[in-house]
């Protein structure tokens, strides 16, 4: 396996008379890969994406990017990071062209108008190019950030909340111009209160808590060492009891006998074959049933389930 884009190591950020935002934070960043940082407002996604892009002094810990330590070679890494950050930074009375052609040069790149052209097409920004950025929507100003980001053809691009604010519509057309940027080789790395985005976008998914990096894996992986499948079956009539033929598959009995709730598996397979199994059961003990509904772990019902488990062990 090839040497990571980024890597973190023992990062930590203790504000003055603060909490402790991040908490010895280790995290490997694969080249070309989209990975989605998920995490509950101050649990410290925007922290670390700020020690990354130098917005942020890390109290300890190191941070390599390219092969070169930030805190001694930052030039040379930073040029080839790109940023999108959750708040408009940028001077509204400024036009659309101006601003994102000025990204271009603050890395030290040359005047390079046919690209800024092109970003701005990919973008739907190029018949706003003379307007003023405070004549613009939301959607359109965040798409304005995202422009100047990739103004200097960044390796590795941070996305703080990307669609945060906007319709659902210019959401998913978002998620296709991330999905470009990765077949155009660049690394992104996401934070995201819209946990479809991960499941939608993501190859790998960082689940971070209190400053803390809970789990990090590959999102199929996860979905599939912690997803579960949930079966409800309604009776045809009641039973007293949950029959000796059924009883390997942990069903409980509810509604005064009329339902029967299967949960186990995976969200990805092994637990619905266990569902047919069971409705096979049910056949040949000769019990009749008028419905059966089945719903596999989204990625939100895991990241809502991990976290219920960090708040009860606090």
């Amino acid at each position: 396996m090839s040497e990571p884009i980024l890597s973190i190591r023992g990062l930590t950020k203790t504000y003055a008379n603060g909490p402790r935002a991040l908490d010895n934070v280790d995290l490997d960043i694969r080249a070309g890969e989209i990975f989605a940082l998920l995490g509950p407002n101050g649990a410290g996604k925007t922290t670390l994406i700020g020690a990354v892009c130098g917005l942020v002094r890390p109290t300890g810990g190191t941070i390599t990017a390219f092969g070169h330590d930030l805190a001694r070679d930052w030039r040379a890494a930073r040029a080839r990071i790109g940023l999108v950050p959750q708040e408009l930074a940028t001077d509204m009375f400024e036009t659309v062209w101006r601003a994102v052609s000025y990204s271009q040069g603050l890395f030290g790149k040359p005047r390079n108008p046919a690209r800024i052209e092109e970003i701005l097409r990919s973008l739907s920004l190029w018949d706003k190019k003379d307007a003023q950025i405070r004549a613009l929507s939301g959607g359109m100003k965040r798409r304005v950030l995202i422009a100047k980001a990739l103004a200097h053809e960044p390796e590795l691009l941070f996305l703080d909340e990307p669609t945060a604010g906007v319709d659902v519509e210019l959401r998913k057309d978002m998620w296709e111009q991330i999905a470009a940027l990765k077949q155009r080789g660049v690394t992104i790395i996401l934070t995201t209160h819209y946990i479809e985005e991960a499941e939608e976008m993501a190859d790998r998914v960082g689940i971070i808590q209190r400053g803390r990096i809970r789990m990090v894996d590959e999102k199929r992986a996860m979905m599939e060492r912690l997803g579960t499948t949930e079966a409800v079956i309604e009776l045809a009539a009641p039973l007293a009891a949950v029959p000796e033929a059924l009883a390997g598959f942990g069903a409980v009995l509810s509604e005064g006998g009329t339902r029967l709730t299967y949960r186990g598996g995976n969200g990805q397979g092994r637990g619905r074959a266990e569902v047919a199994q069971l409705a096979q059961a049910l056949t040949r003990a000769g019990i009749g049933f008028t419905s059966l509904d089945i719903h596999d772990s989204s990625l939100e019902d895991i990241f809502v389930g991990l976290l219920g488990q960090e708040q009860e062990a606090a």
